[in-house]
């Protein structure tokens, strides 16, 4: 795997002026969902922005499951974007699936049986507590490295930005498997924080741990403890993946899904009974990624309506602009392709689910961090990016 050093830090007072962008008049920020592997496709739609405008930087940077990720080093690095998304786009194509989690017969057969015997334990006590379907200690170790973190788990490289002026805040939402509240975790300057039914934001200085817990696929990846509570995946019962943009004060937000948006009908995926695979994939998009779409709704209807209120009876709302990037492909679809790539284990599991008995593995997708996969989806994201582009430097500019 390439050696990847963490996001730059040079001194600031040796960086010329112009590596920092002029005020905005808006306060701007980017939106980053979930996906697993698809994820890699933000990446692209990032590469394409940073060669109109290299020295740009978002104001407001928002992520949630894999977008946590990608989200957290654009908030670590202290150069410009340019810069950030080269190193995004080098390390998502080192990537191998091993560097995310244990991918050994052992380690993938050991937790499946454990999983198996605890189905027919009838819940004794002397049952295994298995803990995901997968070991993302590997993961951990890279996230550690790429990020620069310090030995409490902190990521240096946010504060520095906060600091320098170059970021306003990032924000990771989880959520708390014990209570079933989705929290979001913010780390930035003069914020406020705020407290929705079910829905919660708590300052603080981000770590690791808060990565690992926002990206942790349920069921498939282990919870993270967090402040004495297990925390998950934030995708998960995440209603309102604009609302911490929104809450922290921006007007004009990019968000970047990886769901396809398929226009008119569209063949069947499967034929007779849908296997596991499939239920699974239909399962994970409703929670990740379609719910992106129906909060962009309400904020458009809202931006219509605010007009014709009189300034009294607005209750402090304000217009917001967004514009959603998504892929012209189906990217499940596309997991298909590239599936005999997967490490062998790996791929003789996930066939048992019936990977193979349906024409969108979005299941198998998830779970694709290898380079053919994640440089075709880079690829997608920089070529949708660019016919978009005019849309988005409109935004960008306004």
């Amino acid at each position: 795997m390439t050696d990847l050093s963490p996001p730059r830090e040079r001194a600031t007072a040796a960086a010329p002026p112009e590596t920092v962008a002029e005020p905005a008049e808006h306060r701007i920020a980017l939106t980053l969902t979930g996906g697993g592997a698809r994820a890699a496709y933000q990446v692209g739609m990032l590469r394409s922005l940073a060669r109109s405008h290299p020295r740009f930087r978002f104001d407001v940077i928002t992520g949630v499951s894999a977008g946590a990720i990608n989200a957290s080093y654009l908030a670590a690095n202290v150069e410009g974007l340019a810069d950030a998304a080269e190193d995004l786009t080098r390390l998502w194509l080192s990537l191998e699936p091993a560097d995310v989690f244990r991918v050994g017969t052992g380690s993938l057969l050991g937790r499946t049986v454990g999983w198996g015997v605890r189905l027919l334990s009838g819940g004794t006590r002397l049952a295994p507590q298995p803990r995901g379907l997968v070991d993302t200690q590997p993961l951990r170790h890279l996230l550690k490295r790429v990020l620069g973190a310090a030995e409490d788990g902190t990521i240096p490289g946010i504060g520095r930005n906060l600091e320098a002026g170059k970021l306003n805040a990032i924000a990771l939402s989880t959520l708390d498997w014990a209570t079933g509240a989705t929290i979001t975790w913010v780390e930035g300057k003069d914020v406020k924080m705020w407290s929705r039914p079910q829905r919660q934001s708590r300052a603080c200085r981000l770590t690791i741990d808060h990565v690992l817990a926002s990206s942790s696929l349920p069921l498939v990846f282990p919870a993270v403890a967090i402040e004495g509570s297990w925390h998950g995946d934030g995708g998960v019962r995440l209603a309102f993946p604009l609302a911490p943009a929104i809450h922290l004060e921006a007007d004009r937000i990019i968000a970047i899904s990886t769901r396809h948006a398929a226009i008119g009908g569209r063949s069947p995926d499967t034929v007779g009974y849908p296997p596991p695979a499939q239920v699974a994939g239909v399962l994970l998009n409703s929670i990740f990624l379609d719910q992106l779409d129906q909060d962009a709704l309400r904020l458009e209807r809202i931006n219509q309506l605010l007009p014709t209120a009189p300034p009294a009876a607005q209750g402090g709302l304000r217009p917001v602009r967004i514009h959603i990037v998504r892929p012209s492909v189906d990217l499940g679809r596309l997991a298909a392709k590239f599936e005999v790539k997967l490490p062998r284990t790996l791929r003789f599991l996930t066939r048992g689910l019936g990977t193979r008995e349906t024409a969108s593995p979005d299941f198998l997708s998830l779970l694709m961090f290898q380079e053919d996969y994640v440089s075709a989806l880079i690829e997608i994201g920089e070529r949708d990016a660019e016919a978009q582009a005019e849309s988005i430097l409109e935004l960008v500019e306004a």
